[in-house]
């Protein structure tokens, strides 16, 4: 048990932290992302304002310089100038004319090209150019990206007019902080794993000595209350030979055999959720169909004095590898359950299949009281009725499927109850075959 609290704890401290890595890298990566695109639909923007250039910055004429060069007047007052108001430009760098790669299309309205500018970019030509432009034509889309190239496709009067713009260096570095982001955030996950498995032990090391503490208790203790009790039968047994036998002497055994089995199955509990019933016992195959229906045919028996039926479908030649005389103890104990727990006449239904490499056993039985949805899942809590008043008249602790479901566990298998409508409880145990 404490060695699957450990992994349990390993495993949730790294599936968090792998959540919140993702969470900043995500955010991180869609942040650059965007910025990138908005920066990029912003050039685009004021270029499809001049027509494919840069205001005051044609192709064919001198290039404007800053104040203080060989121009008159600064780059700066030129873009002021030919800025489109409204849209949040501010101030233009007076290198971004040289740092940006560009071309531009212009097709008319039946698909033939009216004009194209590659003046601005070096890798791509006119042609390429304009097998851009129609792959974006095609697509009807007002911006999107072709390759590296971030597009718009504005309306003129001549056409359509197509502007594309170089996103390649900017792609590059995007995808390279992507990948240091996400080789740094494996890396760190891969370290405080590491981290986390050296400490964990002194993590859960409190709960460890406490859950220790509580199973050497229940073992102390049952093996002290063993002691009292057979001399307390033992005293009884000798007054019932002198005095004869009475209501009180019988009350003396009755209680006394209730605390003897109590005690046997807290102990029983305690060292299979730890794993040592099972591993104390050699684990064999052995035939689950046969065990079942062996272990099933004094309930029938049972049953009938009690005004119930015992219905069993077994599925044949099912072997299990495990150990058998558990396997046994938990088919006793779903078939002792229903029959504490349904009222007279009711039919109690018991099936065995098997299914692939599990092998799924099913007992079904109507309750005596309303089955509260709302607390079904504590039934395999110890000590735990459905009957608040903790009625003991049915000759139970409460622990039978407290024990059925470490039984379970230490197989390997999977334990459940659902309610079936108000009144009808059953118990599947799944067990993995080999």
């Amino acid at each position: 048990m404490i060695k699957k609290l450990k992994r349990r704890f390993i495993v949730l401290a790294v599936c968090a932290l792998f959540v919140l890595l993702a969470v900043i890298i995500t955010v991180m990566n869609a942040v650059n992302y965007r910025n990138l695109i908005a920066d990029a639909d912003e050039i685009l923007l004021l270029l499809s304002h001049n027509r494919g250039t840069f205001p005051g910055f044609e192709s064919s004429a001198p290039i404007p310089m800053p104040e203080g060069t060989r121009n008159d007047a600064p780059f700066s007052d030129v873009t002021d100038t030919f800025m489109p108001s409204g849209h949040g430009f501010g101030k233009m760098s007076p290198e971004l004319p040289y740092e940006s790669r560009y071309f531009s299309v212009l097709l008319a309205h039946d698909g033939s090209v009216m004009h194209s500018d590659v003046s601005r970019i070096a890798s791509v030509d006119e042609q390429t150019a304009i097998q851009y432009a129609q792959i974006v034509a095609e697509k009807d889309r007002q911006t999107g990206f072709v390759g590296s190239f971030r597009y718009t496709a504005d309306h003129v009067e001549d056409g359509m007019q197509y502007i594309f713009l170089d996103c390649g260096r900017k792609l590059d570095v995007f995808f390279s902080f992507l990948y240091t982001s996400l080789a740094v955030a494996a890396c760190g996950l891969l370290i405080i794993s590491l981290v986390l498995i050296v400490v964990a032990g002194r993590i859960i090391r409190p709960i460890a000595e406490s859950y220790e503490k509580q199973k050497r208790f229940i073992t102390d203790a049952g093996h002290e209350i063993k002691t009292p009790l057979t001399i307390i039968n033992t005293n009884v047994d000798i007054l019932e030979m002198e005095f004869g036998e009475n209501e009180s002497l019988s009350d003396i055994h009755q209680q006394t055999n209730r605390l003897t089995n109590l005690t046997n199955q807290l102990v029983y509990l305690a060292r299979m959720e730890e794993g040592e019933q099972t591993t104390s016992v050699p684990l064999t195959d052995f035939s689950l169909s046969e065990l079942v229906q062996e272990t099933s045919a004094p309930f029938h028996t049972l049953a009938a004095s009690r005004g119930k039926t015992l219905l069993c479908e077994i599925a044949p030649s099912i072997t299990l590898h495990g150990n058998d005389i558990a396997i046994g103890q938990l088919v006793s104990i779903l078939l002792e359950n229903a029959l504490k727990y349904s009222p007279t006449g009711d039919t109690i239904r018991m099936s065995l299949s098997g299914q692939g490499r599990t092998a799924t056993l099913t007992v079904i039985n109507t309750s005596a009281n309303a089955i509260d949805p709302a607390t079904i899942d504590r039934a395999f809590d110890r000590f735990w009725r459905s009957d608040s008043s903790r009625n003991s008249d049915t000759g139970g602790h409460g622990i039978g499927l407290s024990i059925a479901r470490a039984i379970v566990t230490a197989h390997g298998g999977k334990i459940s109850v659902a309610p079936i409508g108000t009144s009808v409880f059953k118990i599947t145990a799944v067990l993995p075959l080999r």
